[in-house]
C-alpha cells in the first residue's frame, strides 16, 4: 500500500492552492480529482472575473488555464478522473478506483476541497433534463431562446441576471421563486421591475418537469395550494448551491445545510481530516481568494504537524 502523507481531495481552486501549497513547503502530496480536468466549477463560469486580486479573466475557462499552467509549473502531483470508493478513518485509507484499475493509498492527513455544486429541486422529470443535456447558461445560450419561453427558477442574482438576460435576448421569461422575498441585489430587482418580457410568479414552486426528448412543460404549486401547468421551452435551475459533502457524511460533523463544520484552522471533527473552500464555507462569504488562503493556512499548519510526527 502506498503511503502519502497529505491526500487532498478536490481539483478545484481550493484544492489546487493547497497543493501548490504542498509543494513549496515541501509535503508529501497527492490531489486527487474525479474530473477530466482540474478546475472545479470554473469552467462553467461564462461570465468575466473581475475581482480575484492581481488576475482578470474574461470566463473562467480562461482563469482556469492560467491556474492550470502554475500548477503544473509548480509541479504538484495530481491523478485526475480518480473516484473515491471510500475512506477508512480508523486506518487512515482511502480506496479509489482510475479506469478499471482500484487502489488503496494511506495518508496521515486528509483535506477535504469537495466544493460546491448546483442545488437540484429534486423533481420528477428534472435529473431526466440534466441527462439529456439541458444544462444552460444564460449568457452563452440565451440567443437560443430567442422568441421562446423560458422558466428560470429562483430568487437570487443569478436568478435574476439570468432572466434579465433572456429577456434581453428576446425570450418570454418566467421568474418562478417560492417565496415573494427575493435575495437578489437591488440593481437586478430595479431591472425587473422594468422588463416586460418577464413575468414573475412568487410563493410558488415547480413540482414537475415534462418532456421526453426536451422540456416541453412544468407543474406549479402555490402557497394556496392550488396546481397549474406552464408550458415552456427550456427550465434553468437557479436555487443556489449545495456542499459536495455525501463522501464524508458520517466520518466528520457535517452541519444541516451540507456544511463540513471546521475550526479557525479547518480541523474538522477529525483530528486527521481537514476542509477548505466551498465544502466548509457557505458562498455568500466565499471566493477564490479566500479558498487560496484557506489553503495556505491548512498547509502551513500540516507542515508543523508532519515536521513533529517525523521527528517524533
Amino acid at each position: 500500500m502506498k503511503h502519502i502523507d497529505v491526500i487532498i481531495i478536490g481539483g478545484g481552486p481550493a484544492g489546487m492552492s493547497a497543493a501548490i501549497w504542498c509543494k513549496r513547503l515541501g509535503i508529501d502530496h497527492l490531489l486527487l480529482e474525479k474530473e477530466e480536468k482540474l478546475g472545479g466549477q470554473l469552467t462553467k463560469i461564462h461570465n468575466e472575473i473581475i475581482d480575484y486580486p492581481g488576475l482578470y479573466a474574461k470566463n473562467g475557462k480562461e482563469m482556469q488555464q492560467e491556474f492550470s499552467a502554475y500548477f503544473h509549473k509548480a509541479g504538484c502531483l495530481y491523478r485526475l478522473h480518480t473516484k473515491i470508493l471510500s475512506i477508512d478513518v480508523s486506518a487512515k485509507t482511502l480506496k479509489i478506483q482510475q479506469e478499471n484499475k482500484i487502489e488503496e493509498l494511506h495518508f496521515h492527513y486528509l483535506v477535504l476541497a469537495m466544493g460546491s455544486g448546483p442545488k437540484l429541486l429534486e423533481v420528477s422529470g428534472e435529473r431526466e433534463m440534466i441527462a439529456r443535456g439541458e444544462v444552460y447558461s444564460a449568457t452563452v445560450d440565451r440567443w437560443r431562446f430567442k422568441n421562446k419561453v423560458v422558466a428560470v427558477v429562483g430568487g437570487g442574482d443569478r436568478a435574476l441576471e439570468g432572466a434579465i438576460l433572456l429577456a434581453n435576448a428576446d425570450a418570454t421569461v418566467y421568474l418562478i421563486h417560492r417565496s415573494e422575498n427575493f435575495k437578489a441585489r437591488s440593481q437586478y430587482m430595479d431591472i425587473l421591475t422594468k422588463e416586460k418580457n418577464i413575468k414573475v410568479i412568487t410563493n410558488t414552486q415547480v413540482t414537475a418537469i415534462h418532456g421526453k426528448k426536451c422540456v416541453t412543460s412544468i407543474d406549479l404549486l402555490n402557497n394556496q395550494g392550488e396546481d397549474s401547468t406552464l408550458e415552456v421551452d427550456a427550465v434553468l435551475l437557479r436555487i443556489g448551491s449545495k456542499p459536495n459533502s455525501e463522501l464524508v457524511k458520517g466520518l466528520v460533523k457535517v452541519a444541516e445545510d451540507g456544511l463540513v463544520v471546521t475550526d479557525r484552522i479547518g480541523q474538522t471533527s477529525n483530528s486527521a481530516i481537514y476542509a477548505i473552500g466551498d465544502i466548509c464555507t457557505n458562498p455568500l462569504f466565499s471566493s477564490i481568494a479566500s479558498s487560496s488562503g484557506q489553503a495556505a493556512i491548512v498547509a502551513k499548519y500540516l507542515s508543523l504537524l508532519l515536521t513533529k510526527k517525523h521527528l517524533d
